[in-house]
């Protein structure tokens, strides 16, 4: 078979590439590196990502996607055909079909920019489909019935939460607040409480390593490192659990709100499946320890993650990409 088909997960920390019956085959920081001197593009993925936070000032490492939507079109063109590339092979007979995740709020014109950016770096036909539907379907639950299904997909630059019946979102809210969001809380926490500057990778690794959206009592204890605002010198302080659960509980509770807010636009007849279903958590946030329980204490809802959380959207669009006449419905656009 030489036309291919590959599913991205374009997200705002991460993007995954899908490639059916050989599954996720990609799956790298969306960071690119690039000189300022001639603007040509150094490095991308992982190896871009090395150099956040640690690049001279020739160099520029961004990310070329900012809540969700494409905020620098050129490099996200770039970063696209790299990964198409790397996943394919840079020589091929035929351009692949590739279908690409976009948030629910999107707007047309950020939606003309991801079909452009994918044709322009190497696709022949474009598809979009929204997010939550993509995670939905990855997660394994069935749109297409005439039943109530509630998804959030919490990433790193946005939280989309829908509730899908008849393969089409009846209710939905996407909001900017998300894992990156997590992550600089922590940085403004641990600046204010202990003025200590740190990067926002030190966040991230707080947040995976002892991060807990419940206070816990017993609680796990992290060294980091730092910049002392005060003197200007390096310093280590501990951190423990619960300080980091002081520190996200704004933000988590933004997300409990939208959560609440599409509840209250489903029909009943949805509601009572959301009730008997539970709502599915995915996307890398969904990792978060403890959210579930948080999301099911304040919703009433019974909360459960899905299986492979951070997959679930780059399976969804694998899926869809082979069984493109039973989930046409679902798809947004196409070029």
């Amino acid at each position: 078979m030489f036309l291919k088909k590959i599913g991205i997960d374009l997200g705002t920390t991460n993007t995954l590439v899908f490639i059916p019956h050989k599954g996720v085959v990609i799956n790298e920081p969306s960071v690119v590196a690039v000189s300022v001197i001639d603007n040509s593009i150094l490095a991308v993925g992982v190896e871009a990502k090395e150099m956040v936070g640690r690049t001279p000032e020739t160099i520029v490492a961004r990310r070329p996607l900012k809540d969700g939507v494409i905020a620098d079109y050129k490099t996200t063109e770039a970063m696209l055909r790299y990964f198409i590339n790397k996943a394919l092979g840079r020589f091929r007979f035929f351009r692949p079909e590739v279908m690409v995740s976009v948030p629910a709020g999107i707007t047309s014109t950020e939606r003309r920019a991801v079909i452009d950016a994918a044709i322009r770096s190497g696709a022949k036909t474009a598809y979009l489909i929204k997010e939550p539907v993509l995670a939905a379907i990855g997660a394994g639950i069935p749109i297409n019935e005439a039943m109530g299904n509630m998804i959030v997909n919490i990433g790193g630059g946005t939280s989309e939460i829908a509730v899908i019946s008849l393969g089409g979102i009846v209710s939905c809210h996407s909001i900017r607040v998300a894992g990156n969001k997590l992550d600089q809380s922590l940085v403004d926490y641990i600046k204010r409480k202990h003025n200590l500057a740190i990067g926002e990778r030190t966040a991230e690794e707080i947040k995976i390593t002892i991060g807990s959206a419940l206070a816990q009592k017993k609680e796990e204890e992290m060294e980091v490192r730092g910049r002392d605002l005060i003197t200007g010198l390096p310093k280590t302080i501990k951190i423990t659990t619960n300080e980091t659960v002081e520190a996200m509980a704004d933000q988590l509770e933004e997300i409990i709100r939208a959560i609440r807010g599409v509840v209250s636009q489903t029909p009943p007849e949805l509601c009572a499946d959301i009730m008997d279903k539970g709502i599915v958590l995915s996307g890398g946030t969904a990792l978060l320890r403890n959210l579930d329980e948080l999301i099911m204490k304040s919703t009433g809802v019974p909360s459960y993650v899905a299986q492979d959380p951070l997959l679930c959207v780059a399976k969804g669009a694998g899926v869809t990409l082979e069984n493109l006449e039973i989930y046409k419905r679902s798809i947004m656009a196409k070029k």
